[in-house]
């Protein structure tokens, strides 16, 4: 059992650098993050079966600590452009949600930040630091959110920037809450 979770670590680690590295609107991003996200959900599945599975204090313990901080801050960006992506692709207003784009500037460094101190309060047993997380993204952001400046040709957009906001922080923090998540269960 404990080398099939290690198989399912590696390809958890080996996709979401892959999804990472094809940063951007490439289809093959988004086949790294869906195998991700598969390979996250039977993960998280064994977990609960065989929950306990690993010794946090011996040396495949910590390697999991890692693996699964690395799987939540590097695989989250992917998962969380393709949630995007999965948003925007039907959606009429592709203007303007590229220009909600623009407003946030900063978002995917701020979602790999964020999803670092996510998988750090949950993993340390800590899960009232998620309520600081939120308070600060949401401070950080109040400006932009507030009010969306219009566009070079005038016309004031609405919507998108909010939207995209809620959208992005809730897959990323799903994410990477799905990772302490896995990693509690596998040592508790």
């Amino acid at each position: 059992m404990t080398v099939l979770v290690v198989l399912l670590i590696a390809v958890l680690v080996v996709t979401s650098v892959v999804s990472l590295a094809l940063a951007g609107r490439s289809p093959a991003q988004h086949v790294a993050a869906f195998v991700a996200a598969g390979t996250m959900a039977f993960l998280g599945l064994l977990a609960v079966v065989w929950s306990g599975l690993v010794d946090e204090t011996d040396v495949l313990g910590r390697t999991l600590l890692v693996d699964l901080f690395l799987i939540s801050v590097l695989g989250g960006s992917g998962v969380t452009a393709t949630v995007l992506w999965l948003v925007d692709r039907g959606s009429t207003r592709s203007d303007t949600m590229d220009r909600a784009g623009e407003v946030l500037r900063g978002g995917a460094w701020i979602g790999a930040f964020e999803r670092c101190a996510v998988f750090a309060t949950l993993a340390a047993g800590w899960p009232e630091g998620l309520a600081i997380v939120l308070a600060l993204k949401g401070l950080g952001r109040y400006s932009e959110l507030r009010g969306t400046p219009p566009a070079p040709d005038g016309v004031a957009t609405s919507g998108g920037v909010a939207e995209r906001f809620i959208i992005g922080s809730f897959a990323s923090l799903l994410w990477a809450s799905a990772c302490a998540g896995i990693y509690l269960a596998l040592v508790g």
